[in-house]
């Protein structure tokens, strides 16, 4: 496995992020502007977890369990993370912590490389801190079954491929949102707050490949 893609990819988080113009790639209409943060915004953290397998770097993606009411992502693909606790040391010792919980990783074989731009999702009021992360073998995942359906393990380079990028009329709890872009995971749609990260962290990958 190319170690080196690691730590190229290190030194490239450090540089300046490509940030909102790249998130927007892959925003909804509605979501390509700038919303005003409240001040009781509530924390959140993920973590873009990479690992090898098969020659190939893949990606942890995990679908929520879709009949959690309290979940305004229900449902959804997402990256491993949740909200920050007060017993958090940091935000990246939240992102840790919590995919620890839904996939059941040990956090310590986990190195944080660096971190992409912050977003902001006005339907649940979360502002997350989004982290990069690798792990050097193969994990086994551990399914935390009351908020995670299933676990996905995705090529990186999926992401890159153009005909994996799509768009599609969505209804989202009884609203229509028109001409959405997403990442096609395995006929699932990667979409909303997950694939305006993803762009950014694609924007980053092809820098260095």
């Amino acid at each position: 496995m190319d170690i080196q893609f690691i730590e190229r990819l290190e030194r490239e988080l450090e540089e300046e992020l490509p940030g909102r113009e790249a998130q927007f790639l892959m925003a909804p209409m509605e979501r390509q502007q700038s919303f005003e943060i409240p001040d009781d915004h509530i924390l959140a953290c993920v973590v873009a977890l990479i690992f090898p397998k098969k020659k190939d770097w893949h990606l942890v993606l995990i679908e929520r369990v879709s009949d959690n009411p309290n979940d305004h992502h229900a449902g959804q693909l997402s990256f491993p993370g949740g909200k920050f606790e007060d017993t958090d040391y940091s935000y990246q010792d939240c992102a840790l912590r919590e995919a620890e919980e839904e996939i059941g990783i040990n956090g310590s074989d986990v190195g944080i490389i660096g971190e992409l731009s912050s977003i902001y999702i006005p339907v649940s009021n979360f502002l997350i801190y989004p982290f990069v992360g690798f792990m050097g073998d193969d994990p086994e995942f551990t399914i935390q079954r009351n908020e995670v359906q299933n676990i996905l393990e995705i090529p990186l380079k999926h992401f890159l491929e153009n005909r994996n990028k799509k768009r599609m009329d969505l209804d989202v709890r009884g609203r229509l949102l028109k001409d959405v872009p997403y990442y096609d995971i395995n006929n699932q749609p990667l979409w909303g707050a997950t694939a305006m990260i993803m762009s950014e962290f694609e924007q980053v990958i092809k820098k260095i490949i």
